[in-house]
């Protein structure tokens, strides 16, 4: 049986990488993607909504299509939304769809590996974030043995400023997602002050997700991000770092769960 041909609209929420620089970008994003979506006859709204906390939001039951991380999706999120899958941002040596963190020191650092790291400061995004927390904890987690790995962790709230906290000094390191050091290097000069010290193992992309109550919508949601990535035009793309997009299901985010786990397991549940 076909879903009905109008469902209502609900709210749309893309924060993950809605940095200021590439707002009207993201806005524009968003309009190609909502006729896209009327064109499939879905209602949706007008204008992204800004603001709200974000696990209420990813969590609620209006949602029509939003972006999240691998991590609470894993941890929180699983029973309460469906999949749809992630863009491809292009970034090298990740299969499309996919994304890893990367881990800055300042340029001036004499360190060269991760070892290097122990008792260092370090910064990162927040607590539960799978590109600031948890795909360095996984890696860690064999060298930390139960134990604390830095002398100190900043939780900055954001990407941008863990790496603003490394080029001002009030941390050795930070770790940060490719997609937004990406940004960062077109649009924060901090990061002419930080060179990448290593790249972690790619996972699925942050995924875009809509309500559990519109699983028969799936396939059309998934065919209107389609037809948004190919109507944007080139500029748009490149601000957005949009190469197209790849339908993932909730399991393909398991390595997710799996690594926290393992990380877990070692004696290492957060960063310390």
């Amino acid at each position: 049986m076909s879903p009905p041909s109008v469902k209502p609209a609900g709210f749309a929420f893309l924060p993950m990488y809605d940095w200021p620089e590439v707002r009207s970008e993201t806005d524009r994003f968003w309009s190609l993607l909502r006729e896209a979506l009327r064109d499939h006859g879905l209602a949706a709204p007008a204008r992204l909504e800004r603001g709200r906390e974000l696990l209420p939001a990813w969590r609620d039951p209006a949602l029509l299509i939003g972006q999240t991380c691998g991590l609470p999706l894993v941890r929180h999120l699983a029973e309460a939304v469906c999949v749809l899958g992630s863009p491809n941002y292009g970034l090298d040596a990740c299969p499309p769809g996919h994304y890893r963190s990367v881990v800055v020191v300042p340029q001036g650092s004499a360190a060269a590996t991760l070892a290097d790291l122990k008792g260092a400061r370090l910064a990162y995004n927040h607590s539960g974030s799978q590109s600031g927390e948890g795909a360095l904890r996984h890696l860690l987690a064999p060298l930390a043995k139960g134990r604390a790995y830095f002398s100190g962790v900043i939780e900055t709230g954001s990407h941008r400023a863990a790496l603003q906290a490394v080029a001002g000094g009030q941390a050795d390191a930070a770790t940060l997602d490719a997609v937004s050091f990406r940004l960062a290097q077109a649009h924060e000069p901090a990061a002419r002050k930080v060179r990448v010290l290593l790249e972690t193992p790619p996972t699925p992309g942050l995924p875009l997700i809509t309500a559990r109550a519109n699983h028969a919508w799936v396939p059309v949601l998934r065919r209107a991000v389609v037809a948004a990535i190919e109507a944007a035009t080139s500029d748009l793309r490149a601000a957005l770092s949009l190469r197209g997009f790849v339908a993932f299901d909730v399991q393909d985010y398991a390595v997710i769960a799996e690594r926290d786990r393992q990380a877990a397991a070692l004696g290492y549940p957060v960063l310390a």
